[in-house]
């Protein structure tokens, strides 16, 4: 026989001779539990048909009630699964916000960078011929390192463009003074002039603030998405304390004891129950905040001034530009190399004697709309950053807004309009105390959770340091610094390393990257420009011995 049988038998045998048999019956019937038990997956052989005396009980009132020791156990470890489930499926939103749109934005910026490097190969093949291909590996080299940058690879921005000029310099100035022999000594002293001889004209500078400020923004902001990815995640699995435990059985199930198996909670005892139990998670909330609104600083910089699909889509045209420049002036650079470095050794008579490859004098051909892709992964920049912007601004004070968006829901609570009709922890009554305020110093008087706010949860403490970390990364690339490189360099920037500043000043607006990097037909335009001078240069008669000196790489 149960043990609830005997229990019951004294109880109902004094109550019998004071009422009728028919009304005993139905006060003490336990049959809605049962069906309410029972439809959660439980054994009906745990619960009596009749209420049974409650001195038992250890959460719930100790009443007549329809639950015995074991189903007070059961009902509490389904509170708590409950209320873990509820935290995880309330968060959903904020979760997959942060790992769909990282996934997204990290898809784009890593097609955008083949798009860019393929698209630099087959024009420079097509204009260049075999003088770009026995040296491609100077711009393989510049692509590898923006990709080892992006993907976290402990790439100095600045000095690694610095080197990809020098080492492009070197390279033209050989092949524009073929007659000469230079040792790896001279070379050197040649691209210690990069600076002061501009021999690429102003693209270096243009191109070194733009690069640097677009990759150090585009990196920074896939990493704000991973960290926030990675808290929520970790924020939203609770681990409920025992007094959190107590609290959501007594409002989520002594209901059940006590017969009253379709009354649901008050709204207001939902919601100090919520904040007693999630007191450190709205903590969370003021350093989510700071860390949202600096992602939304920067994505407006990936709009603007610091769009890399501006900056990688006309990058071929840019280098391009720059090689240009170095050929109009190379009669010049030459030079001051050879008054700053001496004279060099001549070459041997058959190198110096070889004719110029005809290719060289080619014309840049601008691609076809059709030809050049404007988009990565499916999508553009400003479509991206239009819809996380959207997304971000929902997550604000997700965490502390978690009890609400919990109590409100109706299958939760009787709601605002039932306030006589709800359980208030005891009964099937009005919820008198107040409302406690969010966090965790505020529960110290919570009627309905034991909290100790002297101990503050160190997992929710970890990701708060996690944040504030993430947030001084995401102010330093709003304004165009990388973090990990500051004080690393005695540049005149006075930013550090992988700063996009110039004299300490990091403008709103980027004359660069707003008068000629958004749009590509333009560009194309101004290469035709610039490819239609060259041609009359040739012509001169001034860089003849600039076509002549090409013949060494074309043998």
């Amino acid at each position: 026989m149960p043990s609830w049988i005997g229990a019951v038998i004294l109880p109902l045998s004094g109550l019998l001779l004071s009422l009728p048999a028919g009304a005993e019956v139905k006060a003490r019937s336990c049959g809605e539990v049962r069906q309410a038990y029972g439809a959660k997956g439980f054994s009906l052989a745990d619960i009596p048909y009749q209420e049974i005396a409650g001195e038992h009980l250890r959460i719930c009132p100790q009443e007549y009630t329809c639950c015995t020791t074991e189903m007070e156990d059961k009902l509490s470890q389904q509170s708590k699964l409950e209320f873990e489930n509820l935290v995880e499926e309330t968060s959903h939103f904020v979760r997959t916000t942060f790992v769909s749109r990282h996934k997204k934005f990290d898809e784009f910026f890593r097609e955008l960078l083949e798009n860019a490097e393929k698209s630099l190969n087959d024009m420079f093949v097509r204009t260049y011929g075999m003088l770009y291909m026995q040296n491609s590996e100077v711009f393989q080299d510049l692509f590898t390192e923006l990709k080892r940058y992006y993907t976290g690879g402990n790439v100095n921005l600045e000095e690694m463009l610095n080197d990809f000029w020098a080492r492009l310099l070197e390279r033209m100035f050989q092949l524009i003074n073929p007659q000469y022999h230079f040792s790896e000594d001279y070379l050197e002293c040649v691209s210690k002039y990069t600076d002061q001889l501009k021999p690429f004209g102003d693209v270096p500078r243009k191109l070194k603030i733009q690069v640097t400020r677009a990759f150090i923004a585009a990196r920074t902001f896939v990493q704000g998405l991973t960290v926030g990815r990675e808290v929520a995640n970790r924020v939203s699995k609770v681990s409920p304390t025992p007094g959190c435990i107590r609290a959501l059985m007594k409002m989520l199930y002594c209901p059940y004891c006590r017969g009253l198996p379709t009354v649901r909670p008050c709204k207001n005892y939902c919601l100090n129950v919520m904040k007693g139990c999630l007191a450190n998670q709205a903590d969370l909330d003021t350093e989510w905040n700071l860390f949202i609104d600096a992602m939304l600083l920067v994505a407006e910089r990936l709009e603007g001034p610091f769009n890399i699909e501006s900056v990688m889509d006309p990058i071929d045209v840019k280098i391009s530009e720059a090689i240009m420049n170095m050929q109009e002036n190379s009669m010049q650079v030459s030079a001051k190399v050879f008054q700053g470095c001496g004279q060099p050794k001549p070459a041997p008579a058959l190198r110096s004697a070889r004719s110029a490859p005809e290719n060289f004098n080619t014309r840049f051909r601008p691609y076809n709309p059709e030809e050049r892709p404007t988009t990565a992964a499916g999508t553009s920049l400003d479509r991206l950053v239009t819809d996380i912007k959207e997304k971000l601004k929902l997550s604000k004070k997700v965490w502390s807004a978690l009890p609400y968006t919990i109590c409100k829901d109706e299958s939760m609570t009787a709601g605002a309009s039932n306030e006589e009709e709800c359980w208030n922890g005891h009964s099937k009554a009005r919820y008198l105390p107040e409302i406690m305020n969010d966090g965790l110093t505020n529960q110290i008087n919570n009627p309905e959770v034991d909290v100790d706010i002297t101990r503050p949860d160190t997992f929710i403490r970890q990701q708060i340091m996690a944040l504030r970390v993430m947030t001084n990364k995401l102010k330093n690339a709003y304004n165009g610094n990388d973090v990990n490189f500051q004080d690393t360099s005695d540049e005149s920037s006075g930013s550090g390393s992988g700063s996009g500043c110039m004299d300490d000043v990091c403008p709103t607006e980027f004359e660069f990257v707003t008068t000629e990097a958004p749009a590509v037909d333009p560009d194309r335009r101004e290469v035709d420009s610039s490819a239609a001078q060259l041609g009359h240069s040739l012509l001169s008669g001034s860089l003849v011995c600039i076509v002549l000196a090409l013949q060494r790489l074309c043998r």
